[in-house]
């Protein structure tokens, strides 16, 4: 079982406190038995509160001797066959004959 991290004792600790405070103000009770209803449902919310804190997970940082710098991209020489060609000369212009 992995050990509670410092965000999920604070969680449950203060969930504890104040749910136990709430409830005792206003549910007004002064037996025993109510007081310890009290106790444990407040213990039992904490304790959920704890477990349900996200556990944010970094990953390892990488050493800075292992990084090697992108490299840089190679410029393609544009070939005779993908050149734009030129024509010759402009097509004729037709036009639309009357009827």
């Amino acid at each position: 079982m992995p050990r509670p991290t410092v965000a999920q004792l604070m969680y449950g600790s203060c969930t504890v406190v104040f749910s136990t405070l709430a409830m005792l103000l206003l549910s007004q009770t002064s037996s025993g038995a109510g007081v310890a209803v009290i106790a444990v449902a407040a213990l039992a919310l904490g304790l959920l509160v704890a477990m349900t804190v996200p556990v944010t997970r970094s990953s390892p940082p990488t050493p800075a001797v292992n990084q090697q710098p992108a490299p840089e991209p190679v410029p393609v020489p544009v070939s005779a066959a993908a050149a734009p060609v030129a024509s010759a000369a402009p097509e004729p212009v037709r036009e639309p004959t009357a009827p």
